[in-house]
């Protein structure tokens, strides 16, 4: 599973900036002052949540993430 398997959820933080993150993956998260660089962040965090698993012999959970309101 790769990071675009994953379903972002973003949302503005007032007066800081922008949330990224990713529902599924508990600490997958980034706080930045654009969305852009918030996306950016959180694609470089899952790279190390992913690379974590890994050395732990685990797989990422899969995404079920349901947006019920969007």
């Amino acid at each position: 599973m790769g990071f675009d398997d994953y379903k972002l959820v973003i949302y503005r933080n007032q007066p800081d900036g922008w949330v990224a993150e990713i529902p599924a993956l508990p600490g997958c998260h980034a706080l930045m002052p654009t969305v852009e660089e918030a996306v950016r962040e959180l694609a470089k965090v899952f790279d190390l949540i992913e690379e974590e698993h890994r050395a732990r012999g685990k797989v990422l959970p899969r995404d079920s993430t349901e947006i019920v309101h969007a």
